[in-house]
């Protein structure tokens, strides 16, 4: 992949749009998670520091076209001043001479841009005037990066484009996890359902040598298998392309890791009673609702054995203990290979950062990207617009 970063582009007196992902959880007219927020700050310090004046370009909610007041962009200005230490200028509708006049120093927020019907339609007029407001492109927002809109595509088409800090390390990181990794490669996919990751499973399966089925998802594949899951949440209709995926992996070489023990109960709770049983021995009554010792342990031998690791969702329903012991136990493990220096460790995805937090162990991964969608698609091996674009610029 080749793109150009900040580093590539001279910005001393340049307006600079940059778009970033500030769409952040908010209750009461505050922000309540700044995560976004820091971690664009970089960006936007080093284009202080080369002199250009960073105009940031965002969306907020799903206002669908329309202003709606409750999704307006200015309830960020406090959290994204305490986070850059100076004043932020809030602009509703930026025009080129009122930007040119700011003086050095300045940070301009625009209001959210999905207040218009040509952002997400992507039109070339939204486009023109965005390009007209600047001099340079920055795109700083992998999060949006697999949506083909105005400020994510289009304009990046029409100025001298870069990446950001944010966007230059998730490219960085997702390159070494599936572009050019060192091998072996493990990759842990979880979660509740092999519906929603079929063009995920698919592409792997050509590209790492282990692929660990957990949460529900391994439920699926063990019926497929001709197993007694009991009550567990269990897709039965796509038993044939779970088969179909097993035998794609065989071709390819691939060993998809399966448990061999799982952890029951009878019912989804807190300190449910619970036992561990081969996956053979599932009772009728019960559920699956985590991975035993004995597949973690065999989960542990593929990552002393890898150089790398990409890892998407949970190994069991984490959320409610003890069933999270599977996913923090083998979480641990990463990370520990991970400060050792033996592994390279990539994850990605909702659940999974949530999953990561709660085994304390996210700040000791190689890179955890907060992107869901777009590091999903990526990791399914699709095209993301806001990337493609950069490439071409680059």
């Amino acid at each position: 992949m080749t793109w150009k970063t900040l580093d590539d582009m001279e910005l001393a007196g340049r307006i600079v749009l940059t778009r970033v992902d500030i769409n952040v959880p908010v209750q009461d007219g505050r922000v309540t998670d700044d995560t976004r927020i820091r971690r664009i700050v970089p960006t936007i310090r080093d284009i202080l520091a080369k002199g250009g004046t960073p105009v940031l370009l965002a969306h907020f909610g799903r206002p669908k076209g329309k202003p709606v007041p409750e999704m307006s962009l200015r309830v960020t200005l406090p959290a994204l001043e305490a986070a850059l230490g100076c004043e932020v200028t809030f602009v509703e509708r930026p025009d080129r001479d009122s930007l040119a006049a700011l003086p050095e120093g300045a940070v301009v927020l625009v209001e959210n841009t999905r207040f218009s019907p040509m952002e997400e339609a992507n039109d070339p007029q939204m486009a023109q005037f965005l390009a007209s407001l600047g001099d340079v492109y920055c795109n700083d927002a992998f999060s949006a990066a697999h949506r083909a809109h105005a400020s994510t595509e289009g304009v990046a088409r029409l100025l001298p484009a870069c990446a950001g800090r944010l966007m230059e390390a998730e490219l960085t990181a997702l390159e070494a996890a599936l572009g050019a990794p060192k091998r072996p490669v493990v990759a842990v996919v979880g979660g509740a359902k092999v519906s929603t990751k079929l063009d995920l499973l698919g592409n792997l399966v050509e590209k790492v040598d282990t692929l660990v089925i957990g949460g529900g998802m391994a439920n699926t594949f063990l019926a497929a298998d001709g197993l007694d899951v009991g009550k567990s949440l269990c897709e039965h209709d796509l038993a044939e392309t779970a088969r179909a995926i097993m035998a794609k992996a065989r071709e390819t070489g691939c060993e998809i890791l399966l448990p061999s023990d799982v952890v029951v109960a009878r019912e989804f709770a807190a300190g449910a009673e619970n036992t561990t049983v081969a996956v053979t021995a599932v009772p009728g009554d019960c559920m699956i609702l985590d991975a035993g010792a004995e597949t973690v342990a065999r989960i542990g031998t593929a990552l002393e054995a890898a150089q790398t690791l990409i890892w998407n969702g949970p190994l069991g329903a984490f959320e409610i203990a003890p069933f999270d012991r599977a996913t923090v136990a083998a979480a641990r493990l990463a990370a520990d290979l991970t400060d050792r220096g033996q592994l390279v460790s990539v994850a990605g995805g909702g659940d999974t950062v949530a999953a990561l937090n709660a085994a304390q162990v996210a700040d000791r991964f190689t890179y955890v990207s907060t992107a869901g969608g777009a590091f999903l698609e990526w990791m399914e091996g699709k095209t993301l617009p806001g990337v493609a674009a950069l490439q071409q610029a680059g």
